[in-house]
């Protein structure tokens, strides 16, 4: 088997902050503001900035304080779609030239601590805005390109011969929202729409907006094509965004909703079951949309290979015991970009890439 991957919600469309995102912004505001008074401290006296250029410097930690939390809410907090995207790309430019110069910041006192030489304390100051802004800037160029897609065969044991060769291509993570727009979605569908695959699989994290804000620009996921149809789980985000509207949305467009049920595929002779679970942390937002392996395997046919779309890749644990044999995962962005891909790991157990966990084969993207 083969598989190809490519890397709140009002009904009057008002935006309106969750009361869990709200009770997060309270927490992370003196956190955002004491990181960036941090980088302040450590780097501007080392600096040796004119007056001006130290008010401008001031300024620009500031500003980078309120663009941080804002590119992450701003669609929650500002009336005005095209304002709210707006913030959101700033805020998310803002989000990655901040955690890199706050990486490097820590890693300049750890190596200034060790080194002990006063000499250093300007060139590394430097380096770290210079290096902090190179990473953002290739960190751009790579978020606007088009998802390049990955090729992955899959060994499973217990594969009918009729199976070998069949192609999943998963898509994952789209986000779909403020600075993802529709000529995106569509340059994905086109490219998926060459790879003649056997199925489509989608493993959530689909939109960041209500459907009201996105239809339009989601509306080109109707157009995919394989034999066997596409598929569909939620993810984190389509929780934030009203997970039960956008699945009867996705519905809508011809994608198939996997809610912890199955359905049984044939191809060429053979069958197997294709499961799907709600996000790991649904739950936390709907107790009746709890995520359940063993639910969405109840009343499959025994004996079949069985593989499950499931959001997060901590979902493998369960689904091992349940006696799936592939689970096919996001939301980890291929483990992020430099240094939060040293973080990842803490919380998921996989992060890119093909894994066995016991009899359990997971990939990850």
């Amino acid at each position: 088997m083969s598989q190809t991957r490519t890397e709140h919600r009002p009904s009057s469309g008002q935006n309106v902050l969750p009361s869990r995102l709200r009770r997060a912004l309270w927490r992370i505001l003196p956190l955002i503001g004491g990181l960036h008074a941090y980088i302040g401290w450590r780097l501007l006296p080392a600096l040796d900035l004119s007056a001006a250029g130290l008010a401008l410097a001031v300024g620009g930690l500031v500003v980078s304080s309120c663009l941080v939390p804002l590119g992450l809410l701003g669609r929650f907090v500002v009336a005005r779609q095209a304002l709210a995207d707006r913030l959101t790309w700033w805020g998310s430019l803002a989000m990655g030239l901040f955690s890199s110069v706050l990486v490097l910041t820590v890693l300049r006192d750890v190596i200034l601590l060790i080194a002990d030489t006063p000499s250093l304390t300007e060139p590394t100051a430097i380096a770290v805005l210079g290096l902090a802004s190179l990473f953002t800037l290739v960190g751009y160029v790579n978020a606007r390109q088009l998802a390049r897609v990955v090729r992955v065969d899959i060994p499973l044991g217990n594969l009918p011969k009729e199976l070998a060769g069949f192609t999943i291509v998963q898509l994952s993570d789209i986000h779909v929202g403020p600075t993802i727009k529709r000529e995106y979605v569509q340059a994905i569908v086109e490219r998926v729409n060459q790879l003649d695959a056997d199925l489509v699989a989608i493993t959530g994290d689909v939109v960041d907006g209500s459907v009201e804000q996105l239809r339009t620009h989601t509306a080109p996921l109707g157009g995919l094509q394989s034999r066997h149809g596409s598929y569909i789980v939620t993810g984190n985000h389509e929780y934030y965004s009203g997970a039960a509207t956008w699945m009867r949305e996705f519905e809508r467009i011809g994608l198939r909703g996997l809610h912890n049920r199955h359905v049984v595929v044939a191809h060429r002779g053979a069958r197997f079951v294709l499961a799907g679970v709600t996000d790991f942390s649904a739950g936390a937002f709907d107790a009746a949309q709890a995520s359940d392996p063993v639910a969405a395997l109840a009343g499959s046919p025994p004996d079949l290979l069985r593989i499950l779309l499931a959001h997060q890749p901590r979902s493998a644990t369960t689904a091992e015991t349940a006696g799936f044999d592939l689970q096919l995962s996001g939301h980890t962005h291929g483990g992020q970009f430099w240094p939060w891909n040293f973080f990842v790991p803490l919380q998921q157990p996989f992060t890119a890439g093909l894994h066995r966990f016991g009899r359990l084969m997971v990939e990850a993207v």
